[in-house]
């Protein structure tokens, strides 16, 4: 099994699979030079970004992430601020200290190469890093990639095949369950709902207290991001020229009564979603949920919804809204894909859309067959939903596709709990292997390349 705390990751923006990846592969390849004894004479290294990673690069923050990585930050301990004036510093200096501690020459346009015509033959997208010497031999190449979500994995990874489309983690859980059906069937078999079996589960990677620790701290952290996001004005960077909208929206929600009442959740999602996104757009720190383009339907459902009566944060709410979407998460994880480069959009905000609906349908009381079909419903009608940022940017339509995405959720959720018994004509592992499927067939245009449908039909300001 997988934890859910490895679908809900804390890292910085735009991208869990061109940022957050490739930051991770950077930093876990200089510490192998140095635990190899070789970072001390190491005089250059190049970087090849392969395929999505190469086309949509320059606009997702790869490179930037890149040489953060190669410095020694950690998505998710990374400040903004400091990553800034540290690729600043680079530029002007053209000097790199790997790993914080040996000082290298770099030249960001020259040692790292955006090979777009290489297509991965594992995955769309392609790390491959090389040391060499001050003779110029060769210390050290490796050649990783970045799977969605924040995961990465070596070449050797990628060729295991799993047992049963299976990851394999070696962690034994005690309810180990690599389908809808045995999911549903282990509640069944127990008792327990879906929340309670993935909590027990999660007992066998860290104590309990730090599994509600780890919860938490990612639902401040959605709370945080929602927070800046609403207070922070102006244009976002990337060329494209656009305007945060999710402060105004606020303002004029605050200050019109009716919200209290509620009457408004179209406005209140929309809000929310796009704080967060617009806060991924410009860098800042999210949640991966479960990835960086889909960051802000989870947060924003659960905003609007895991409150007490006085408008308070709810914890335990919020609690069981995470475990039961990260379990939805666990499963499109192993039996699909949550990358964008590999599934279209479909596999990114129409995942965020399926995890909320089942999250926020156990909220609501429902059963664990009843959550299933939330988050069936929440698929299902984003299937085929193609990546196409404009500009290589994660801004159009990527901001707006999440505020979309939760309304969505939300109404899924209603729709579930409508039907008696959770009777359904499409299971949730049907739908998900629909999901998977359709991505397959799906042209390399439309998955996070810039090369189809809104990205090359609308002209970039």
């Amino acid at each position: 099994m997988l934890s859910v705390l490895d679908i809900f990751r804390i890292g910085i923006g735009p991208s869990s699979s061109h940022t957050v990846g490739p930051m991770r592969i950077a930093r876990t390849f200089v510490r192998s030079l140095a635990k190899a004894g070789k970072l001390e004479n190491t005089a250059r290294l190049a970087v090849e970004l392969q395929g999505s990673l190469a086309l949509t690069g320059v606009g997702h923050g790869t490179l930037d992430a890149t040489m953060l990585g190669l410095m020694g930050f950690a998505p998710d301990t990374t400040c903004p601020d400091e990553a800034a004036a540290a690729l600043a510093k680079l530029r002007e200096e053209k000097r790199l200290k790997l790993g914080g501690k040996h000082e290298i020459a770099f030249e960001p346009e020259t040692d790292i190469d955006l090979a777009g015509h290489i297509i991965p033959e594992l995955h769309p997208n392609g790390m491959k890093l090389a040391a060499f010497d001050d003779a110029g031999g060769k210390l050290a190449e490796r050649t990783y990639y970045s799977t969605g979500g924040g995961f990465v994995a070596s070449a050797a990874q990628l060729k295991r095949q799993p047992k049963d489309d299976r990851i394999n983690t070696g962690t034994l859980a005690p309810f180990d369950f690599g389908s809808a059906a045995e999911l549903l069937a282990s509640c069944e078999a127990t008792g327990k709902s879906i929340a309670e079996l993935v909590l027990a589960n999660e007992d066998a990677f860290r104590p309990r207290d730090k599994t509600l620790e780890g919860i938490d701290r990612v639902a401040r952290a959605m709370d945080q991001c929602i927070e800046r996001g609403l207070t922070q004005r102006g244009i976002l960077p990337g060329g494209l020229k656009v305007q945060r909208r999710a402060p105004d929206m606020w303002d004029k929600l605050s200050a019109n009564p009716l919200s209290n009442e509620r009457e408004q959740l179209f406005d209140w999602l929309n809000c929310y979603a796009m704080a967060v996104n617009e806060e991924n757009a410009a860098g800042g720190r999210v949640v991966t949920a479960p990835t960086n383009g889909a960051a802000g339907i989870i947060p924003a459902v659960i905003r609007f919804y895991c409150v007490t009566e006085g408008e308070e944060p709810c914890r335990d709410s919020r609690r069981t809204f995470l475990l039961t979407a990260g379990a939805i998460g666990l499963l499109y994880k192993q039996r699909a894909s949550i990358s964008g480069a590999e599934m279209g959009c479909q596999g990114e905000v129409g995942v965020a859309c399926s995890m909320a609906a089942g999250g926020l349908a156990a909220l609501w009381g429902a059963t664990p067959a009843q959550v299933a079909s939330a988050a069936e419903i929440g698929m299902e009608h984003n299937l085929g939903l193609t990546c196409d940022p404009v500009g290589g940017l994660v801004q159009v339509p990527c901001i707006e596709r999440n505020a979309i995405g939760a309304v969505k959720a939300v109404n899924a959720a209603r729709l579930a709990l409508h039907r008696t018994g959770a009777e359904s004509t499409v299971s949730l592992d049907q739908v998900i292997e629909t999901m998977r499927q359709t991505g397959l067939d799906m042209s390399s245009k439309y998955k996070e390349t810039s090369q189809g449908g809104l990205a090359v039909n609308v002209i970039e300001c």
